[in-house]
């Protein structure tokens, strides 16, 4: 099935105004790094809410070059806007721990940033009326497990965790983005490595496994078993099921998973 932005767009806007309505928000807060995932869901939700009901949130770590970004942008879709500075935070936790006698490990220190900015985004939803977080997160990364768990894989609802990273960049373009916004190499903000460099193997590949079902072998191996170990990820919080009743009603199947 050929992609067809155009299409997409029109179901997908009308699916995030539902989102946002059983939400009981108002405003849609989002992180902005200037890439084509944040970029995209902030051109979206121009879109779909309104610019006056879109608050960006840059957070650079200290001083971060690509900052420029995230300026960019907000300024490109005229979008309403605040820089919070999580560095201290970062680093005050990792003093923190150090203190402790625990040494930070590299895991450690390429993760807390992305969930101090996930709780700097609550935080800063819940100081505006009708704050929502909405996630940034795609297909693809999410696929292989590349993103961090209750950091930027959070959020109220995501509207692009079933688009590819190129399926992505054509609802970016369609939406009139530059192309400056679609191109810019995600990285992992300590080392200085894009996303494929780190994983071993392109977003490309992994794209085409997905829709197509085609992979050379090797790298097949590889984004199975990411896939397969982080699902955990993405997985509603288990709970003992101790087989006490409940007789509330209740509209979902979390407290009780046997319902028919």
């Amino acid at each position: 099935m050929e992609f067809n932005p155009q299409i997409q767009l029109a179901g997908l806007l009308e699916w995030m105004a539902e989102q946002m309505h059983a939400c009981h928000g108002k405003t849609a807060v989002i992180g902005i790094s200037g890439g084509k995932d944040s970029s995209t869901v902030a051109a979206l939700a121009v879109a779909a809410y309104g610019r006056e009901n879109v608050l960006g949130v840059l957070m650079p770590d200290g001083v971060q070059p690509d900052i420029d970004y995230s300026q960019a942008l907000v300024e490109h879709l005229d979008l309403p806007h605040t820089t919070i500075n999580i560095h201290d935070a970062v680093q005050g936790v990792l003093n923190e721990m150090e203190k402790a006698g625990l040494t930070p490990s590299r895991q450690t220190k390429v993760n807390l940033p992305s969930r101090v900015r996930m709780a700097t985004l609550y935080a800063v939803a819940q100081s505006v009326e009708g704050g929502i977080v909405i996630n940034t997160s795609n297909l693809s990364e999410d696929w292989v497990g590349y993103c961090t768990i209750y950091g930027d894989s959070a959020g109220a609802f995501s509207p692009l965790g079933m688009y590819t990273t190129e399926e992505v960049i054509a609802l970016g373009a369609e939406l009139g983005l530059p192309e400056r916004f679609l191109i810019k190499p995600p990285s992992d903000g300590l080392t200085g490595k894009t996303d494929e460099d780190n994983l071993g193997f392109t977003y490309h590949a992994v794209n085409e496994y997905i829709r197509k079902g085609e992979v050379d072998p090797a790298i097949k191996e590889q984004i199975d078993r990411k896939h397969k170990v982080s699902r955990f990820k993405f997985q509603t919080l288990p709970v003992y099921q101790n087989g006490l009743p409940i007789v509330l009603p209740e509209e979902t199947d979390y407290y009780n998973p046997n319902k028919k």
